[in-house]
């Protein structure tokens, strides 16, 4: 794609810049007043640190649950960008985060918008010092020992959207995107607790199964298609 780069040096919020932009579009900003992550969680920054854009991506003709798999092709398209920056093998955690070592050094939200879908990527590029509550469960490229611009994250990740919107327009989430994503999945394997949200009716608990072709999660052999995911503490064994 021809991406067309708007750069702020501040903003209220990437993703609402990109509202009124077309297929194409991308917006950038040092610093964001009103960043947001996934069910408006609060999305921290330094100024100028980190990457914070948000692509306008055409959705015309594409069927809505073929749609809803954007946020993973978002997720894979940043896994991508930090392994080739960084060297570092990064997962993505369903439905909207990349880590590293366990720690989230992206987070992704994509909202639709007519025709079009708002993939907002937050990546943490130079910032080597975070909030208390959040410091020991997040990382960066440049704590990954990345010699990397936010610049070079930027156009990293715009190439690989790219290559990976080319795949998944022609052959589907599941054919051109999933085989992939299915081999870095975060979660599976792991006992899962994923909390109602967007409507679910109910919280699951058990063993992930993993991203399923179709981009839901399995919990306990369930699918399902919403909601807040963590994995769920080790149960003690006791030795009598």
């Amino acid at each position: 794609m021809n991406w067309r780069v708007f750069r702020k040096e501040t903003t209220q919020s990437t993703n609402l810049d990109a509202a009124a932009g077309a297929p194409g579009d991308v917006f950038t900003a040092a610093v964001q007043t009103a960043g947001r992550g996934r069910l408006d969680h609060k999305w921290h920054s330094a100024p100028g640190e980190n990457l914070l854009m948000s692509a306008v991506v055409s959705a015309e003709g594409v069927a809505p649950e073929e749609a809803a798999t954007l946020p993973l092709v978002a997720g894979l398209v940043a896994a991508r960008a930090v392994r080739r920056l960084s060297g570092a093998e990064a997962l993505v955690k369903w439905p909207n985060d990349v880590l590293v070592g366990g720690r989230k050094i992206c987070g992704i939200l994509c909202e639709k918008k007519g025709d079009n879908v708002i993939v907002g990527v937050g990546m943490n590029v130079l910032e080597r010092e975070f909030p208390p509550d959040i410091a020991a469960r997040t990382a960066s490229l440049s704590l990954l020992g990345a010699d990397a611009s936010v610049e070079d994250a930027l156009s990293a990740v715009l190439e690989e959207l790219s290559a990976a919107l080319s795949a998944w327009r022609t052959h589907g989430f599941e054919n051109g995107i999933w085989p992939e994503i299915a081999k870095i999945d975060f979660l599976k394997g792991k006992e899962t607790e994923v909390f109602a949200t967007d409507g679910d009716a109910e919280t699951r608990r058990g063993e992930c199964g993993g991203i399923a072709s179709d981009g839901s999660l399995l919990v306990g052999g369930i699918p399902v298609w919403a909601g807040e995911a963590r994995v769920r503490p080790a149960r003690r064994r006791f030795v009598v």
